[in-house]
């Protein structure tokens, strides 16, 4: 089983899950049982090596849609148990066809296709389709996404494929609970390729290994423009994602870091989403004093507003690691912010960077906020991959697992916040 499937075993069926809720616990699976499986993708770019993780809650043995190469190994199996599978390309998918790669006028681009927003078709960055109604007879509320991938001075070349097609893929099923099946009273099939490879995965790596256009149309503008040391100045002493995000973000570090790393923490505030027992020095970078006296990780902490003053204050070489939490969608000038990291980095050290969709809307970049959550990742990537100074990158996902019950949202979602990661390592 791999580290990933390992760590999310971990969270199983909540309080406010079927399984707890008086439905009768089963040893193995069956065609007649109910299950919560977490379903791991994994691929590969030009540039980058890929894993997406969505644990479907309440899987339904009879009536959901396993792939048959996955099918036969899940049957009759214990929690616990994973079955793998590596699909050519255009097994999984629909294969890449030449003629879904097509050029249209550039008027057909409906640039004002959202009421008060008007978009330029950027090279490399995906759309819902309405963007292009008309077209290949698209509708206007068709929401899946194409690619632009070349902008010409009065035509464009979209994509129509999946962002997927014409790849390599890793489905890794494992079963990590198991409960007998109620009456049936309808209720929808679910494809499990559909369900893991549509929404995004894909999204994050760029068009025939060309630059994405991220940085055109004032990305890093932000509604707030007053200095970030005004607006952090007042503790906030919250968590930004609930536990089990957090814990996921933990695993990701604890499997990267060595225990007696050297870390900075860049971005700091009240938690640096380590594991627990992580024994090495741990140096913290942030905005407010008070939050980062607050955080039991911190061997010490200074005040240092990035966006300001791009230079860490480091002797080169100094950190085994650094790591960026749930912090990177602030950063208004990224690349010289990650020339730096590279500077305090031993050669071979990590720079991991983690996120999710939830952030103080007045700091978001404009960039952040427009992209498509997958494309974040991307973004990321990007600014890993301007200056060459890292390599070995690497980007996850992780979507679907149980809020806790005690959390503060837990009346309005039912699912954790999702946890996205990129890293690299220092050339």
């Amino acid at each position: 089983m791999s580290d990933v499937n390992e760590a999310l075993m971990g969270f199983g069926i909540s309080d406010s899950d079927e399984h707890s809720a008086g439905h009768q616990p089963l040893e193995r699976t069956s065609s007649h049982a109910m299950a919560q499986m977490a379903f791991t993708l994994e691929w590969q770019c030009e540039n980058a090596r890929h894993r997406e993780t969505l644990v479907a809650r309440k899987f339904n043995f009879w009536r959901d849609i396993l792939p048959p190469e996955l099918e036969a190994d899940l049957l009759d199996r214990p929690v616990g148990h994973s079955a793998q599978h590596r699909f050519a390309a255009g097994d999984l998918l629909p294969p890449y066809q030449a003629s879904q790669l097509i050029e249209i006028r550039d008027q057909a681009f409906k640039r004002n296709y959202r009421p008060g927003h008007f978009l330029e078709p950027r090279a490399g960055r995906f759309y819902p389709r309405g963007f292009i109604a008309g077209t290949r007879d698209i509708f206007p509320g068709d929401i899946r996404p194409f690619r632009v991938a070349e902008v010409g001075q009065d035509k464009l070349k979209v994509e129509l494929n999946h962002p997927l097609a014409g790849r390599e893929l890793q489905v890794t099923a494992t079963i990590q609970d198991i409960w007998a099946a109620g009456d049936e009273h309808g209720g929808r099939c679910e494809d499990v390729a559909e369900m893991i490879c549509n929404n995004g995965p894909g999204m994050q790596a760029r068009w025939h290994n060309r630059p994405t256009d991220f940085f055109s149309d004032i990305p890093f503008s932000r509604p707030a423009p007053e200095p970030d040391t005004a607006f952090y100045a007042m503790p906030r002493l919250v968590g930004h994602v609930d536990t089990t995000a957090s814990a996921q973000i933990a695993a990701i570090y604890g499997e990267l870091l060595a225990n007696d790393a050297r870390v900075l923490d860049l971005m700091s505030s009240l938690q640096s989403h380590l594991p627990a027992d992580h024994a090495g020095e741990v140096l913290g970078l942030g905005l407010n004093a008070e939050e980062m006296a607050a955080n039991p990780q911190l061997s010490s902490h200074q005040l240092h507003d990035l966006n300001l003053d791009q230079t860490l204050p480091y002797q080169d070489a100094s950190f085994d690691a650094v790591i960026c939490s749930l912090s990177i969608e602030y950063l208004v000038k990224p690349f010289e912010v990650f020339a730096e990291v590279a500077r305090v980095l031993k050669p071979g050290g990590r720079f991991i960077v983690s996120f999710s969709n939830r952030w103080f809307p007045p700091k978001v970049t404009r960039l952040w906020e427009g992209a498509h959550e997958f494309e974040r990742p991307g973004i990321v990537l990007e600014y890993f991959l301007r200056d060459g100074l890292f390599g070995d990158l690497h980007t996850r996902s992780i979507r679907g697992l149980p809020r806790p019950a005690d959390d503060a949202h837990a009346h309005q979602r039912d699912a954790s916040d999702p946890v996205y990661a990129v890293w690299g390592t220092r050339a």
